[in-house]
């Protein structure tokens, strides 16, 4: 199960360091070309979503990797989870219904590893 639990971790990891970089370097402008809702929200906003999941992309693994406070990897992956909740919120209320799928896997994703690397009561 450590195993498989590791391979989920990385490859969140991956995926929200991917999608969360170009939201905290790029542009908002060469951005909302490919995320229309970028121009609906206040560019801080976008800003601090991208840092979140850069954030939480590092609090997957990190922990883990250096044996430092090991637990903070659940409240990262829960973290995570908790975003994946908001933005298919955020999409449905947009009509983007495309985009929800994605969500929901990352999210069973996220609250798999949450659980599993939860610390014992």
């Amino acid at each position: 199960m450590n195993i498989a639990l590791w391979i989920v971790q990385i490859l969140l990891a991956v995926a929200f360091a991917v999608f969360g970089f170009p939201k905290v370097a790029q542009p908002l402008s060469e951005l909302a070309a490919m995320m229309p809702w970028v121009n609906d929200v206040p560019g801080l906003l976008v800003r601090f979503i991208g840092l979140a999941e850069i954030a939480g992309a590092l609090g997957l693994v990190l922990p883990g990797v250096t044996k430092i406070q090991p637990r903070l990897t659940a409240y990262a992956a829960a973290g995570l989870a908790l975003v994946m909740i908001f933005a298919a919120i955020f999409h449905v209320t947009r009509g983007e219904f495309g985009n929800i799928g994605l969500n929901a896997v990352v999210l069973v994703l996220a609250a798999f590893v949450a659980w599993k690397r939860w610390p014992a009561a």
